[in-house]
């Protein structure tokens, strides 16, 4: 009886300490420690292409690839039409395009645009391009990285790092490709990345290719990126 007479008793105080509470006006709150700040009138401005490299790239991408050079001619063998290259056609242009077909389609290939001239008879430039959605995997990097391991395979190759790409790398060839009745074939090439979209520059001609002549198209090329 003694215990449950104490058990009541608390339970009055608590309700006589909630009434009284109940009663009193509330406890004003302690000011915030930074200021209000007013919401803006308007709408904002959408960043320019200098502020969100988006709004350069979802453009016309073909307008990123650098011009032909005065008195260029057009390659024999160009890639696409009109400065694009869908996906069957971008894929025909490694040596096994089906296997090259099923691995950008897996990459998430949104498109190409893509460029290339001939100055002399034997000497082709093509520039290329590739852009990604990049929903799921950094497309652009791993064909980059993809392309280097590929040409990092090639005997009697130099290399030299791309000027503010990071792992950017150009490489010349300097062992050309002999075929009897041809003339023989050196190459070089440039393979870079940037956000979405993995660019490759390949030159080839009868003659072997200077470091000055493909990097100077890569950093070009980059620049535009």
């Amino acid at each position: 009886m003694i215990a449950g007479a104490a058990l009541l008793g608390v339970a009055a105080g608590t309700c006589t300490g909630y009434v009284i509470q109940a009663g009193r006006a509330p406890t004003a709150l302690p000011p915030l420690s930074q200021p209000v700040v007013g919401q803006a009138g308007g709408e904002a401005e959408p960043l320019s292409a200098a502020q969100d490299r988006r709004v350069k790239t979802d453009g016309d991408l073909r307008r990123l690839l650098i011009t032909r050079p005065k008195g260029a001619k057009d390659s024999r063998f160009p890639v696409g039409r009109d400065g694009w290259a869908d996906l069957a056609s971008y894929a025909g242009e490694y040596k096994s395009p089906a296997d090259a077909f099923d691995s950008l389609a897996g990459s998430e290939f949104r498109r190409a645009a893509t460029t290339s001239w001939r100055m002399g008879e034997n000497d082709n430039v093509e520039i290329n391009l590739v852009q990604f959605r990049q929903e799921n995997d950094p497309s652009a990097a791993e064909w980059a990285d993809s392309g280097r391991s590929w040409a990092e395979k090639e005997e009697d190759t130099r290399d030299w790092p791309i000027p503010g790409t990071g792992d950017g790398t150009v490489y010349v060839h300097d062992a050309p490709a002999r075929k009897p009745g041809y003339l023989p074939l050196y190459a070089a090439e440039a393979l870079a990345w940037r956000g979405d979209v993995y660019m490759e520059i390949r030159v080839n001609d009868s003659k072997p290719i200077s470091k000055a002549k493909i990097m100077d198209l890569a950093v070009r090329q980059m620049g535009k990126l």
